[in-house]
């Protein structure tokens, strides 16, 4: 555990308040929006359908109650401290059952520490929803370096190895010497990092994927099933539509230009066209398979 003193270890409450100035700035930019020519066949694949994405913006703009959704996050206690140079935000909720496990939850990629709000009552408090006290958690929900209100980002190199250890620090500076991770998408690399880290009193980890690549070595695909073959079809084929990790990864700010002026292009990028074609193109290629499979939300913005 951190020494309580150090200026870097030092926890402080936090609550969202977007400024109401943000908020016009949002309705007015929405109302604005201005679509781009639709494709031929104006359907996922290309894109998001400009269809979709019209109904979206309008019920953006005419029916989300982005103060009633803030007043839902500030619901649990929220706090930043500084870990390795950065500002990290985070949840923390205490059971009040004795004995109740530490755990923390990595949120996906996009994604924030909303992704967990209607599971942290139920996991600290497992008597108030019809479970035993023995299955309570300690709950502890950070938002990763970049996303959310852990930012801006203080330097590069955030992989997912540093980002682990990184949420070790602030178990431990929670006062945690044992406890464990769940994991999705990105979420579940850095648990998987935490895993090969293995620190002292790590309980373990819990992941909705678990990501493998093939090395190259022809022995690995020896003992592949059908069902195996066509999982590494389909991630071939998410890699063929995914330029926007390209250019994420290789030129950020390029994109990031684009993406903080226009509300419109941020909220479409990648989540909802990947995530609906994905999810097609999965149960095209499954279908043909003996068995069936299943694939595996946005940094919080104002509405």
């Amino acid at each position: 555990m951190d020494n309580a003193t150090t200026p870097t270890a030092v926890i402080r409450p936090f609550r969202i308040d977007i400024a109401q100035t943000d908020l016009d700035d949002l309705a007015d930019r929405l109302a604005r929006t201005r679509l781009p020519q639709p494709a031929p066949s104006d359907d996922w694949d290309s894109g998001t359908p400009n269809g979709y994405l019209a109904e979206a913006v309008a019920r953006w703009r005419d029916g989300f109650d982005w103060r009633a959704a803030e007043a839902r996050m500030n619901e649990f206690a929220h706090f930043t401290t500084e870990i390795d140079g950065q500002t990290i935000h985070f949840v923390h909720v205490r059971s009040p059952h004795a004995g109740a496990t530490p755990l923390l939850l990595a949120h996906t990629y996009p994604g924030s520490f909303v992704d967990y709000l209607d599971m942290i009552a139920p996991l600290v408090d497992p008597v108030a929803h019809g479970g035993r006290a023995e299955d309570a958690f300690d709950v502890v929900v950070p938002d990763a370096p970049g996303f959310g209100f852990s930012q801006p980002v203080a330097e590069a190199g955030w992989t997912t190895a540093r980002v682990a250890a990184a949420y070790d620090t602030l178990m431990r500076r929670l006062g945690y010497d044992s406890y464990g991770i769940h994991g999705s998408d990105n979420g579940a690399m850095v648990a998987r990092e935490l895993g090969l880290i293995d620190p002292a009193g790590f309980l373990g980890l819990h992941v909705l994927q678990l990501f493998s690549f093939p090395s190259g070595d022809p022995a690995e695909f020896e003992r592949l099933k059908p069902q195996d073959h066509a999982a590494l079809e389909h991630m071939q084929w998410f890699q063929s539509v995914g330029a926007y990790n390209t250019m994420n990864a290789a030129r950020p700010q390029t994109i990031a230009a684009a993406l903080s002026d226009s509300p419109v292009g941020h909220s479409r990028t990648p989540s909802c066209s990947t995530r609906s074609a994905t999810a097609r193109r999965w149960s095209r290629s499954m279908r043909s398979s003996p068995r069936s499979a299943s694939p595996g939300s946005p940094t919080p913005r104002p509405g």
